[in-house]
């Protein structure tokens, strides 16, 4: 019997210039439902989704969100075993559509997730200062505090994952205590007017502005393909990714979903949407005023205090999937090699956490110096961005594993269900839901029918620059069954 030294985690990184460690399940779970950042969702985007979106009938929007997500998950779990690489959706591209189409989807990730974290490190300033103002400080711009939440993520992302992880884990599970405590008190007291079930009435649901519901929903679960970035790092990646992608895909949806019928039935059926909107006009705030009213002022001040560290949570894991990316193009060549280093005693790949922390800085210093309001000029409109970045990345994603096995009929692991069935569902789910997230896009960005135009096609036009420089680069190297 031979030692795994990839399992034990004492591969020494130089060797074959791939990460290694041995996460379980448990801990990429933890680093993807962190990405999701619940507390920041339920914070954030129900509000907006309430408010901008279907009213009441927003958590129906969670649930279709994760319904449309699982289905993904099975065709995406089929091809896991075939793909061998660090990569996530740029390598199951690659493996079904070749390289041109992997680097488009590569950059698309990048522009995807480099828009979400400075659209929640504009989020975080602004909930840093209102925590301040809170307990008697002074009054600063939110920049100030994004800036100083940068500096502390730059600091983590540089050292080992496992650290990090155990930094999400502590976070993660104090902001998920408090929110299921709160759920439970609202559905328990029944909230001001009894239990909403007006949610799922389907005039509720199916309103003109569902694609707004249904944007913030999707950028809820913005990083859940987390668990196949962290594959070299995994225990047993063939078995710990795909329970830890249907995991995170449940626990995400459900919690959502949960959370924002409780806080539409805390505020009553009658008044959700006037309350949601005065979180949006900064004068009132449907969680912390929800939690004060049925948890009491000493567990809304622990709320207030969560949300930054849910934010400071969401912001590092993205930090760490985008520095896997840059590692991964580095190792292909696409990026400068230098990006592909690991660090002789964190085994981080340190170089490329570096430039992301620069990359980060210097597109929340043109944002800042616009003027632009944190919230709806910052998180609502980078939202947006990454929102049809990701379904851009899915779709592609799953037209890859239609073509994979269709090429490679011997690879088939899985029934028709999964290998063609599931992935061609998933392909229609998700045009609709692209349909919805575009028709409603001028109430997600806040701004003209021009610059939401033009932040609609940032992550297109990354696809198309990808799939242009894709032909002079090998991206197939390690995949089975091909």
């Amino acid at each position: 019997m031979t030692c795994d030294p990839a399992r034990t985690g004492h591969q020494d990184p130089r060797v074959d210039g791939r990460l290694h460690g041995h996460l379980g399940t448990g801990a990429i779970v933890f680093m993807v439902i962190a990405a999701a950042a619940p507390l920041t969702v339920v914070g954030g985007n129900v509000p907006l989704a309430v408010a901008g979106g279907n009213g009441v009938g927003a958590p129906v929007g969670f649930l279709l969100a994760a319904v449309v997500l699982l289905v993904f998950s099975v065709g995406f779990v089929a091809l896991t075993p075939h793909v061998r690489e660090a990569g996530a959706f740029f390598s199951y591209v690659t493996a079904g559509l070749g390289s041109r189409a992997g680097l488009g989807t590569a950059f698309t990730a990048l522009v995807a997730y480099t828009a979400i974290q400075v659209g929640v490190y504009g989020y975080a300033g602004w909930a840093l200062d209102d925590l301040v103002v809170f307990f008697g400080g002074p009054e600063a711009s939110w920049w100030v505090y994004s800036f100083a939440m940068l500096a502390v993520v730059a600091v983590l992302g540089f050292r080992h994952i496992e650290l990090s992880a155990k930094v999400l884990g502590v976070a993660l599970v104090l902001e998920i205590a408090v929110v299921v405590v709160l759920d439970a008190v609202v559905f328990a007291r029944g909230g001001r007017s009894g239990v909403v079930v007006e949610t799922f009435a389907p005039e509720n649901v199916f309103t003109p502005h569902i694609g707004v519901a249904v944007l913030f929903a999707l950028t809820g679960f913005i990083g859940f393909e987390a668990t196949a970035v962290f594959r070299d790092e995994a225990r047993d990646p063939d078995r710990t990714v795909p329970r830890a992608t249907y995991l995170a895909v449940v626990v995400i949806g459900v919690f959502y979903a949960l959370s924002c019928w409780a806080l539409v039935t805390g505020a009553g059926a009658a008044d959700a949407v006037a309350v949601a909107q005065r979180t949006l006009d900064g004068e009132g705030n449907l969680l912390l005023d929800t939690t004060s009213e049925y948890l009491g002022p000493v567990l809304r001040d622990v709320v207030q205090v969560l949300l930054v560290s849910s934010l400071f949570a969401c912001v590092l894991s993205f930090h760490n999937v985008l520095a896997r990316y840059q590692f991964s193009l580095a190792g292909k060549g696409v990026l400068p090699a230098r990006l592909g280093r690991t660090h002789p005693r964190h085994a981080s790949p340190s170089t490329a956490s570096l430039v992301q922390t620069v990359t980060a800085a210097l597109v929340l210093a043109v944002l800042a110096l616009a003027g632009l309001d944190p919230l709806v000029g910052v998180f609502g409109s980078m939202a947006g961005v990454a929102t049809v970045g990701m379904v851009l990345l899915l779709t592609t994603t799953s037209v890859a594993v239609l073509v994979f096995f269709a090429r490679n009929p011997g690879a088939r692991r899985r029934g028709p269900g999964a290998t063609r069935v599931a992935p061609a569902a998933a392909v229609l789910g998700l045009l609709a839901c692209l349909w919805l997230v575009l028709s409603n896009f001028t109430l997600v960005t806040g701004s003209g029918v021009a610059v939401s135009a033009v932040l609609a096609l940032l992550a297109p036009a990354a696809f198309v620059l990808g799939f242009a420089l894709g032909g002079r680069y090998r991206l197939q190297e390690r995949t089975t069954g091909t």
